[in-house]
């Protein structure tokens, strides 16, 4: 009997001891984990280094790593709740309703009258097709490069014409009818291969006419106004000129042909031409009367200074006597 009590206290006496200590290890191994976590931070910082930590946009995905970051916080808590409910009811009261004041009527549309005829509204006078297509500055048109195929209908009062680097074939008489004012015509770079004889012939007041690189193959009737020809880098031959075409030009002070396929200097000069360009062509040959006369050795044409026959087969110092005239010999070949 005695000894069955102290069995059992014994017993008691474990279980309590049991009780007891794992009472006791559970601080102890919280301690412990915490110990071993602040020890692991140190470690941490202690390999960071903060004297050269510079946190930009290119290291930041090294220093954070982002791809589990949101897995790091629940966020569930902080959004707001939002209890959805019903409209609201209709009042019962229709007085209660706001008062928007008197509804517009809708206006309705009235069918079209057929009272009279319906007139288009007048163009103005600057609403031509040039002015439409090209800039016009004062008495000035500028259609450069807008890829015209013709000459456009230009204002009364044009002057000044600038129509380069288009695509313009043929230059037709009544292209300039009427145009009085008119003193200069730019028509570089197209594709001009005929100009009709009367194009600008009847223009009073032409001074300038600029026809460089296109395809002529012959030059139409001059107004006597003209002071400048310029068909440089054409195709025009000597047969694809006038007879004496610039004889009764007296006014012509700048006849430049150069890069044509002309066989010989167009002859007679006006007495007023100041430059003679005709270089690259097919000139092989000259009289003794091209640029002076040979019966009158008192002659002396001193405005003439400006003659280029550079890049044609003549040998200019075949005619020797042909320019005693002139204040200065032609640009040439003399060997």
């Amino acid at each position: 009997m005695l000894a069955g009590c102290r069995m059992k206290a014994l017993a008691w006496l474990g279980i309590t001891s049991l009780c007891l200590g794992a009472a006791w290890a559970v601080p102890a191994k919280e301690e412990r984990r915490k110990a071993e976590k602040t020890k692991a931070d140190l470690v941490l910082y202690e390999n960071l280094d903060l004297d050269n930590y510079d946190l930009t946009l290119d290291n930041y995905g090294d220093i954070f790593d982002l791809n589990n970051y949101e897995e790091l916080y629940d966020y569930g808590d902080l959004a707001p709740k939002i209890e959805v409910g019903t409209l609201a009811p209709r009042p019962k009261d229709p007085a209660a309703l706001p008062n928007l004041g008197p509804t517009a009527e809708t206006p309705k549309l009235q069918p079209p009258t057929t009272a009279g005829p319906i007139h288009p509204a007048p163009v103005p006078a600057q609403g031509l097709p040039s002015c439409l297509l090209c800039l016009c500055v004062s008495t000035s048109v500028y259609c450069d490069d807008v890829n015209l195929e013709h000459i456009p209908p230009l204002p009364p009062d044009t002057t000044y014409l600038y129509a380069r680097f288009n695509r313009i074939g043929t230059i037709r008489a009544s292209d300039f009818t009427g145009l009085k004012k008119l003193k200069r015509i730019d028509l570089t770079s197209n594709f001009i291969s005929w100009a009709d004889a009367d194009a600008f012939r009847l223009l009073p007041s032409l001074q300038e006419l600029i026809l460089p690189e296109n395809r002529l193959t012959a030059l139409p009737e001059l107004p006597g106004s003209i002071v400048r020809l310029d068909a440089r880098l054409n195709r025009i031959p000597s047969t694809g000129l006038r007879p004496e075409a610039f004889r009764d030009l007296k006014q012509l002070q700048f006849l430049h042909l150069s890069d044509n396929q002309l066989d010989y200097i167009p002859v007679p000069l006006p007495e007023n031409l100041r430059s003679l360009h005709l270089q690259n062509n097919n000139i092989q040959t000259m009289h003794e009367n091209t640029f002076c006369n040979s019966q009158d050795h008192s002659q002396i044409r001193r405005v003439l200074e400006d003659i280029r026959l550079d890049g044609n087969p003549i040998n200019l110092s075949l005619f020797p006597n042909a320019y005693f005239c002139l204040p200065r010999l032609p640009t040439g070949r003399f060997l």
